[in-house]
């Protein structure tokens, strides 16, 4: 069966590993510091979720209600936005979909104990098939939380990016657990085949947050027209600005030219 790239922290050989296998592992990338930030950001977006009665649990992925989506992060705090255009990411994002690229979407998902595993599915869906045979996009997980087989982590099907398709109801495929230490990334590109895992702990949650980015092409899952705090925006970074759309060099001008 295939197996899983084994983790590195050497960028030319994430690089490597990500166009031979459409994914890399990358242990202990984030500080204590920088995970710390992020778990407290985290929870006080859950917290404000609670206490505004918009939690969603449930949803069309996940076959029980032990999981907990998050949504809108870059406007839930600063450390979001710093994560998603983490000079790590952003190098993957370029040797996957090119520059300029898009930040389509950043939720969190908390898997807690007694969460089933999920629905198999592609990030791709938003393209018709056949699909091309270069990637539309790319998702890099950043673990909060060590990743394990007993927690949840996610489960992917090594090599499925190869059949540029999705999962078809009749399809067995083999699903390995990406296994890593909080700290830790995995990027997958959009055309590989996926799910949470099951969390048969006692009390262990397992949370990662998930950026998603895309090529210009395709209109963005979270709006971030409407959805992000002007704060962001005014203090927005030329990158995270180029990310989110509002800076632009052909399409999207504003009076012919970029709105920034």
């Amino acid at each position: 069966m295939p197996a899983l790239p084994a983790p590195t922290k050497d960028l030319h050989r994430a690089l490597a590993d990500l166009a031979l296998h459409g994914m890399c592992i990358m242990p202990r990338i984030l500080s204590c510091a920088e995970l710390n930030k992020l778990r407290e950001a985290l929870q006080a977006a859950v917290d404000e979720d609670t206490r505004l009665q918009r939690a969603q649990t449930g949803l069309a992925l996940d076959n029980n209600d032990h999981n907990l989506r998050v949504w809108n992060l870059l406007s839930r705090g600063p450390a979001f936005c710093d994560l998603a255009q983490h000079p790590i990411a952003l190098e993957l994002i370029r040797s996957t979909v090119g520059w300029p690229a898009l930040l389509s979407n950043i939720s969190a998902n908390i898997t807690l104990p007694g969460a089933c595993r999920g629905v198999i599915h592609a990030d791709q869906v938003f393209v018709p098939e056949p699909w091309p045979s270069a990637p539309q996009g790319l998702n890099v997980a950043w673990c909060l939380d060590d990743f394990t087989t007993e927690n949840g982590a996610t489960e992917v099907v090594p090599g499925s990016h190869r059949l540029n398709r999705n999962p078809r109801q009749n399809d067995s495929p083999h699903f390995v657990p990406v296994v890593a230490p909080a700290g830790s990334l995995f990027a997958f590109n959009s055309r590989i085949w996926h799910r949470s895992g099951a969390n048969t702990s006692v009390r262990a949650k397992r949370a990662a947050v998930f950026p998603f980015y895309t090529r210009t092409t395709y209109r963005t899952q979270e709006n971030w027209f409407l959805s992000l705090s002007p704060e962001i925006i005014e203090s927005a970074s030329d990158t995270l600005l180029t990310l989110l759309a509002y800076r632009t060099e052909l399409f999207g001008l504003v009076f012919g030219r970029s709105p920034r």
